[in-house]
C-alpha cells in the first residue's frame, strides 16, 4: 500500500520529526501552570499532586533505552508510530480524570510517548534517510526540539490554563499525537530494521529499569521525603546494587539492551558524560529564572510577573533554540560536532554569568535565557553527531536513547540539587519563608560552573581521527563470561 510506504523526502522527513519532538516536549510542560492548583482539581494533597509530573520522569526514562533497542530491531518508523499511541490515549485518560489516580496514569502513558522516544528514534532515522551534506543541520534540528518545545509550551499552556478550561490542554495534546501519527504514516518512509534477527534483552530491560526508577525516584522525592529518610536512602542503596549487576548482566550476553563496551570507548563516554552536565545546566536555569520573574516585588528581587507573563518573556529562548540550530549543524560541518558542542557549553555558561548582572529586570532575564538557550541549541545537536559517528549502525537508535537518558539524569540532578538550594537560601517575608536573592544568584552560579565542567569535559573527548582508528580496530569477541 504506497500510504504506508512513502517516499523518502528528507526535508519532510526533518519537518515531521522536529514537530513531533517540540509537540511532545511541549506535552511536557502541560500541567506546569496548573501545579498550584492539582490539589483542588484532583481532590488530593499538594504531596500527591506532585506524581503527576514525576511519574512521566519515570516512565520516559525507563522506556527510551527500551524503545531505542526495539527500533534498531524492529525498525524506527514501526516505533515512532508506536510512540503515538500511548502519547494520544494518556492524554485522553488526563483530559477524562477528575481523581489523582487517572491523572497519574494519564501522564505515566504520555511519558511512554513523549520525546524522550520520539527524538533518539527520529535522530537514528535521519542517519538512514538524510543525504550526507544536510545530516549535522537536520540533526541540530530535531535534537534541539526538546528545547523548543520547552521554552514556547509553557506560555501556550499558560494561555490556555487561564483563558480556557484545562482539560483543553489536554485535548489539543490528544489531537496533535493523532496528527504527528498521521505525519508519521504518510510522510516517514520505512527502512530495514538495521539490528533484525537479533534478541530483544527482555532481562536487561527489566533490571534497568528497575534501577532507573529507585535512582531517578530518590534524585526527584528526596527533598520531599528528606535526603537522610529511611525510604531515600534505601532506593540509592537499592540503585548501587541493581545497576552494576544489569552492567554485568549486559557484558554477559551476546545481544544486550546497551552495549556497554561501545559505551566505554572514550569519544562515546564522554560525550555522555558531558551530556549529563549539559542537561543539568540547562534545567537550573529553566527553574531559577520563572521563579525570578513571578516572585512578588515586594521582595526587593522578585520582578511580579503573572504565570502568562513569566511564560512570554522565557519563550524567546525557545525560539533562540530554533533559530541556532541550523547554524550548529554548519558549525559542526565546518569544525566537527567537538568544537560545536565545547562552544555550546561556553555559549551557556557566558548566558549565566551575564544573568547574575541582569537579574533585576525581566528584559534582562529574557535575554540571559536566550543566550543560555542558544548554547544549549548548539550542545544538543551536536552530541547526536558525536555518539552516531562512534557506534555502529546497527545501534544507533539505542545509543542516541541511552545519551538521551544521560541528558534525562542531568536535568533530574539538576533540579534536585538548584531546588536544595533555592529552599535551603531563604528569608522571611510577612510571615512565610521564600528563596533569598543569594538564594537565586547561588543556583544561577552552580549552572554556570557545571557548564564549564562540560566544557572541559567535551575537551577531552577524542578527535574524529583517533576515533576511527578505535572503530576499526578488530571488535573484542562478546561471547558470555567464562565461555
Amino acid at each position: 500500500m504506497a500510504s504506508s510506504q512513502p517516499t523518502a523526502r528528507p526535508g519532510a522527513v526533518v519537518a515531521v520529526l522536529a514537530f513531533a519532538g517540540t509537540t511532545a516536549a511541549i506535552m511536557q510542560t502541560l500541567v506546569t501552570p496548573l501545579i498550584a492548583e492539582l490539589p483542588r482539581i484532583l481532590s488530593t494533597s499538594a504531596s500527591n499532586a506532585t506524581w503527576v509530573i514525576t511519574v512521566t520522569l519515570l516512565v520516559s526514562a525507563v522506556c527510551v533505552p527500551v524503545v531505542g533497542r526495539l527500533g534498531d530491531l524492529l525498525g524506527k518508523r514501526r516505533m515512532l508510530l508506536a510512540c503515538s499511541v500511548p502519547l494520544m490515549a494518556g492524554s485522553v485518560v488526563c483530559a477524562l480524570a477528575s481523581s489523582v489516580v487517572p491523572m497519574i496514569v494519564g501522564r505515566g502513558l504520555q511519558g511512554m510517548g513523549m520525546g524522550m522516544g520520539m527524538v533518539p528514534l527520529g535522530i537514528a532515522l535521519l542517519r538512514d534517510v538524510v543525504p550526507e551534506e544536510r545530516l549535522s543541520s537536520s540533526i541540530a534540528l530535531v535534537s534541539a526540539s526538546m528545547g523548543i518545545g520547552g521554552g514556547l509550551g509553557l506560555p501556550l499552556s499558560a494561555a490556555v490554563a487561564q483563558y480556557a478550561n484545562w482539560r483543553v490542554l489536554f485535548w489539543g495534546s490528544a489531537a496533535l499525537a493523532a496528527v504527528i501519527a498521521a505525519l508519521v504514516w504518510f510522510l516517514v518512509p520505512s527502512v530495514p530494521a538495521v539490528a533484525k534477527g537479533r534478541r530483544f534483552d527482555a532481562a536487561g530491560a527489566v533490571g534497568l529499569g528497575a534501577g532507573l526508577v529507585c535512582l531517578l525516584l530518590a534524585v526527584s522525592k528526596g527533598a520531599e521525603w528528606g535526603w537522610g529518610s529511611a525510604t531515600t536512602l534505601g532506593l540509592f542503596a537499592a540503585a548501587a546494587l541493581v545497576l552494576p549487576a544489569w552492567g554485568a548482566w549486559e557484558l554477559r550476553i551476546a545481544d544486550p539492551l546497551v552495549d556497554l563496551r561501545t559505551t566505554a570507548r572514550p569519544r562515546v563516554l564522554l560525550t555522555n558524560l558531558a551530556s549529563v552536565f549539559v542537561g543539568f545546566a540547562m534545567y537550573a536555569s529553566m527553574l531559577v529564572m520563572p521563579q525570578l520573574l513571578q516572585f512578588p516585588e515586594a521582595t526587593g528581587y522578585g520582578l511580579g510577573q503573572s504565570i502568562l507573563a513569566a511564560g512570554l518573556w522565557m519563550a524567546p529562548g525557545g525560539i533562540m533554540m530554533m533559530v541556532v540550530s541550523p547554524y550548529g549543524g554548519k558549525l559542526t560541518d565546518a569544525r566537527g560536532p567537538k568544537f560545536t558542542l565545547i562552544t555550546g557549553v561556553l555559549v551557556i555558561a557566558a548566558g549565566y554569568g551575564a544573568s547574575v548582572a541582569l537579574m533585576g529586570s525581566a528584559w534582562g532575564i529574557m535575554l540571559a535565557i536566550m543566550v543560555i538557550n542558544s548554547g544549549v541549541g548548539l550542545a544538543y545537536g551536536s552530541m547526536p553527531a558525536l555518539i552516531m559517528s562512534s557506534v555502529p549502525r546497527t545501534e544507533t537508535a539505542a545509543a542516541n536513547s541511552f545519551n538521551t537518558l544521560m541528558r534525562s539524569l542531568g536535568t533530574s540532578t539538576g533540579a534536585a540539587v538548584t531546588g536544595v538550594v533555592l529552599s535551603q537560601m531563604t528569608v522571611g517575608l510577612g510571615g512565610a519563608v521564600v528563596t533569598s536573592e543569594s538564594g537565586f544568584r547561588t543556583g544561577l552560579l552552580i549552572g554556570c560552573g557545571v557548564a564549564l565542567v562540560s566544557a572541559v569535559v567535551a575537551s577531552a573527548i577524542p578527535a574524529a581521527r583517533r576515533a576511527a582508528r578505535e572503530e576499526s580496530a578488530p571488535p573484542a569477541e562478546k561471547a558470555p563470561a567464562g565461555v
